[in-house]
C-alpha cells in the first residue's frame, strides 16, 4: 500500500481531507500530521477577535475530517525531513514513512535579530498562540475597565490593519481608555493596494482615533518593572503598551533550511506549476509555506484556498503513477477587509467599494459558506 502523508492542518490541507471523502484512493493510505487538532480559518479570524463569531464557527476540526476519510492522525510537531529515506521526523512520534508527502505548515510573522521581539511580542501565528494571549486580554480588560489600556501592532498590512480594527472594535465596548497604536517600517499603508483603498483605510483609522506611525522600523523591545512594554524604533521614537502584537512580513519555519528542499531567500519552499517540489518529486508543498517559482502571490489565505483543489488532484494523479497536472493561480483577487465595527470594506485590482454593513454580510455569506464543506 502506498502512502501520502500531509504535513500541517492549513486550508489547502483541510480542501484535500473534504474531497477525499467524496473521491478516495483504493490501496493508498493517507496520514496527516498537524500540532493542532483545530484549524482556524484565517478569513474569520478578525471576525472573531473583534466578537462576531463563537470558536467552532471559525475553525475546521482537522481531527474529524481526518477520521471521516480513515486517515491517520498524529497531533506532534514535524520537526525535519529524511528525504533520502522518505522519513517525516516529528517532535515526539517515531519517523514516519511515506511514498508522497505534501506540506501546508503555513507561516510566522518575522521577528529575527530584534531584540525583546521574541519575549515580549505576539505574533500573528501560530493563531492557537495569538488566541490564548487575546483571551487573556480579554479577562483582564473584562475586569479592570478602568486602567489605560494601550495596545500597539507591528506591521500596516490588510492583517495589521484588520487586527487593528477588531481589536478596537471590541476593547472600547468595555473601556474608555482605550488607546491604539499601528506602527508601519514603510511609507504608506497597504502598499500592494490602490489609492483609492489606502485613503479609505486611513480616514477610517482617523475616525477610530487609531494612531498611526509610518517609517517606524522596530529595533527593539523592552519591559518597564511596571510590566508594560516599550518598542523602541530605529529612529529613536518610543512607544509604550501593555501589549504589542506582531503581523509583519511572513517568515518560514527554521527547519524546512535543513531538509534540502529548494527553496527562496525567505526560506519557502519553491513549487513548479503541479506544487510540486523543484527539488524532491515525491514532495509537494502549498500555503504560505510555498512559493510558486513562476506565480509567485502575496502570502494570502485566498491563494491556500484556491491551491487545495489542484494540490489534490495531484497527489492523487502522481501517486498513481500520472502526470501532475499545471495549476496558474489567479492575479487578481477580492479582498473584503472588516472594520471592526460589523462593516467592511471590498478591494480588487484598482477598484475600492468604501465601508458598508451590506459588505460585511456578503463576506459573512462567502466564509460561512466556506466553512459549510467542512462541517
Amino acid at each position: 500500500m502506498k502512502s501520502i502523508v500531509l504535513v500541517g492542518g492549513g486550508h489547502s490541507h483541510a480542501i484535500v481531507l473534504q474531497k477525499w471523502q467524496h473521491q478516495p484512493l483504493a490501496n493508498v493510505s493517507l496520514t496527516v500530521i498537524t500540532p493542532q487538532a483545530q484549524t482556524p480559518y484565517s478569513g474569520m479570524l478578525p471576525g472573531y477577535i473583534a466578537g462576531f463569531y463563537h470558536y467552532p464557527e471559525c475553525h475546521i476540526d482537522i481531527k474529524q475530517l481526518a477520521h471521516s476519510v480513515g486517515a491517520t492522525l498524529y497531533i506532534d510537531t514535524v520537526i525535519n525531513l529524511d528525504l533520502e529515506n522518505k522519513r517525516i521526523i516529528c517532535e515526539h512520534q517515531a519517523p514516519i514513512n511515506f511514498d508522497i508527502a505534501s506540506i501546508d505548515i503555513g507561516s510566522t510573522p518575522a521577528t529575527i535579530n530584534i531584540p525583546g521581539a521574541g519575549e515580549y511580542a505576539i505574533p500573528a501565528k501560530p493563531v492557537d498562540n495569538l488566541l490564548n494571549h487575546w483571551h487573556q486580554l480579554l479577562t483582564e480588560c473584562h475586569r479592570n475597565p478602568d486602567l489605560a489600556w494601550k495596545i500597539a501592532i507591528v506591521g500596516g498590512g490588510a492583517g495589521g490593519i484588520e487586527l487593528a480594527f477588531a481589536i478596537q472594535g471590541h476593547l472600547s465596548q468595555f473601556t474608555d481608555n482605550l488607546e491604539v497604536s499601528l506602527l508601519h517600517r514603510g511609507d504608506e499603508l497597504l502598499p500592494n493596494y490602490p489609492s483609492s483603498t489606502r485613503n479609505i483605510i486611513q480616514r477610517i483609522l482617523e475616525e477610530k482615533n487609531i494612531k498611526v506611525f509610518l517609517r517606524e522600523s522596530v529595533r527593539a523591545i523592552s519591559q518597564n518593572p511596571d510590566t508594560s512594554l516599550n518598542i523602541i524604533c530605529e529612529s529613536s521614537f518610543q512607544v509604550t503598551c501593555n501589549r504589542v502584537f506582531w503581523v509583519t512580513q511572513a517568515s518560514a519555519s527554521p527547519w524546512l533550511k535543513q531538509t534540502g528542499l529548494t527553496t527562496d531567500s525567505q526560506g519557502f519552499i519553491l513549487v513548479d506549476d503541479t506544487l510540486r517540489s523543484l527539488s524532491h518529486s515525491h514532495v509537494f508543498a502549498a500555503g504560505d509555506i510555498a512559493t510558486m517559482v513562476n506565480h509567485p502571490r502575496p502570502k494570502a489565505g485566498v491563494f491556500a484556498v484556491r491551491q487545495g483543489k489542484p494540490l489534490f488532484r495531484n497527489l492523487q494523479r502522481v501517486i498513481s503513477g500520472k502526470p501532475p497536472i499545471p495549476f496558474i493561480p489567479q492575479k487578481d483577487y477580492l479582498s473584503l477587509i472588516g472594520t471592526g465595527d460589523g462593516r467592511a470594506i471590498a478591494t480588487r485590482g484598482k477598484f475600492t467599494l468604501p465601508p458598508h454593513k451590506f459588505i460585511w454580510q456578503w463576506k459573512d455569506i462567502i466564509d460561512r459558506q466556506f466553512m459549510k464543506k467542512f462541517n
